[in-house]
């Protein structure tokens, strides 16, 4: 190949490239909420990163003298304190700002485990086929027929209540999902032309499924990682709710929901911000998951 095609095959990669990016985001952006859900995605992740910047204290610093003090703008409000203070005299913004870095973490983890080791069980059932994958799947079916919530309530009672084996309950959880995408897409697209005509071209084993197959089989498996995504923040906020999660005083919204509880007639606040953080970073997730699945489905395209 001459240089001037390897010059000018750069450029053109490129280009394709960005045309494909225009064309995702034509289909994405008809979906207002999509949007917004990732503008507000975007945002958490912002207060996030620079919680030490935007929090106007600590999430641990201890007013004595303002034990349960209403939102700023009530009624016995503190300017110091714009959403109130907790029972003990915690800053509840600043508590929900550093909490988001918990649910953010909890999501990419949960995530990242589950998406990687499920791609790798799928590849095994969808190539090997035979007693490989009626194994697999006979143990994804088992995993399946226990309700979520409950399996990882066992798994954490089992290994110990933390944050770290609420997140390796939520990830064997969510699990069956992608191994059954991942296989399912596998077998789908082992049948077409392109992997016939790599196999007679000598591509073979893991260079077969990792290079030529997999990339044809992500659509679906980004797709169920986005959504994968709240529900891991709505499981560990669960299992922090019901104390085998994050275990106080660490700033995570499920804890803090657990430690607000006994005050939910007399103090509102405590209770209510909380809750209405997990709920619209979980809705924002899932209009942004919903988004992903009408722009990388070719059917949805279409129609």
């Amino acid at each position: 190949m001459s240089e001037t095609t390897l010059a000018s095959s750069g450029p053109t990669r490129a280009t394709g490239r960005l045309a494909l990016l225009k064309e995702f985001w034509q289909y994405f952006a008809t979906n207002r909420g999509a949007v917004a859900g990732l503008f507000f995605f975007v945002a958490i992740i912002l207060i996030a990163l620079f919680a030490n910047v935007i929090a106007p204290h600590t999430a641990t610093d201890q007013y004595r003298d303002a034990l349960l003090v209403p939102p700023a703008w009530t009624s016995g409000g503190d300017a110091r304190f714009l959403l109130g203070t907790d029972a003990v005299g915690r800053d509840i913004l600043s508590r929900l700002i550093y909490g988001s870095r918990y649910s953010l973490f909890i999501g990419c983890v949960v995530v990242s485990i589950a998406l990687v080791v499920g791609i790798c069980l799928g590849l095994l059932a969808g190539a090997m086929r035979g007693w490989v994958d009626t194994i697999i799947m006979r143990v994804m079916d088992i995993i399946l027929s226990f309700p979520s919530l409950l399996l990882a309530l066992v798994l954490v009672a089992i290994l110990g209540p933390s944050l770290t084996n609420a997140m390796i309950a939520i990830a064997i959880v969510q699990q069956p999902h992608y191994v059954r995408l991942t296989r399912a897409a596998v077998m789908s697209e082992m049948s077409r032309d392109y992997v016939t005509a790599a196999r007679v071209a000598g591509v073979k084993g893991m260079r077969l499924m990792l290079v030529t197959v997999l990339p044809n089989c992500m659509a679906p498996l980004i797709v169920q990682a986005a959504l994968s995504f709240s529900t891991a923040i709505l499981d560990a906020a669960a299992l922090g709710f019901l104390g085998v999660g994050a275990q106080p005083p660490t700033p995570e919204w499920g804890t803090m929901l657990a430690e607000a509880r006994e005050f939910i007639l007399r103090a509102w606040w405590v209770v209510t911000f909380p809750g209405l953080a997990i709920l619209f970073t979980v809705l924002a997730i899932n209009l942004f998951g919903d988004g992903l699945r009408d722009a990388l489905d070719p059917k949805l395209k279409r129609s």
